[in-house]
């Protein structure tokens, strides 16, 4: 992903920007297709940020979430992804890759999770069901599963 990422700048969740080919480089990353105005998302969300927390931080793997949002207006982009999100990273809103990367990743609907390689290549179509259905009870063994489509 961090090839697919060359050159474009996420907003962290305190405000700062940082690289994305460097900050993604060597981590399994998730694409998180969401927005504030979405009733499924705002169930989604904190599941996947209790797995997010539990992997990044207990299990001290090495895993990034870029939120893309489909918010209308940056305000509401930026409240939701502050107060409601993981501590990972989001995609600006009038960034254009985040319509490519809806069109690349076939996001028809919202909330959409695509755990991807390095090169962009999807591991995990729906990650999202992953982390509903496994992800609350074991995030270890279904980090390490996505790991082994990697191989």
């Amino acid at each position: 992903m961090s090839e697919l990422l060359k050159g474009v700048e996420l907003l962290t969740h305190d405000g700062k920007t940082v690289k994305a080919e460097e900050h993604l480089k060597g981590k399994l990353v998730g694409l998180y297709f969401s927005a504030g105005w979405c009733g499924p998302c705002r169930q989604f969300t904190p599941k996947l940020k209790k797995f997010y927390e539990h992997i990044t931080g207990e299990a001290k793997k090495d895993f990034e979430i870029v939120f893309i949002s489909r918010d209308r207006e940056e305000d509401d982009m930026l409240e939701y992804f502050k107060e409601k999100h993981g501590a990972w990273t989001a995609l600006a809103l009038d960034d254009p890759l985040s319509v490519e990367l809806q069109e690349k990743y076939e996001v028809k609907t919202i909330p959409a999770f695509r755990v991807v390689k390095a090169d962009g290549t999807v591991l995990v179509n729906d990650a999202r069901t992953d982390v509903q259905e496994k992800g609350q009870e074991d995030p270890d063994a279904l980090y390490e599963e996505w790991g082994a489509f990697d191989m």
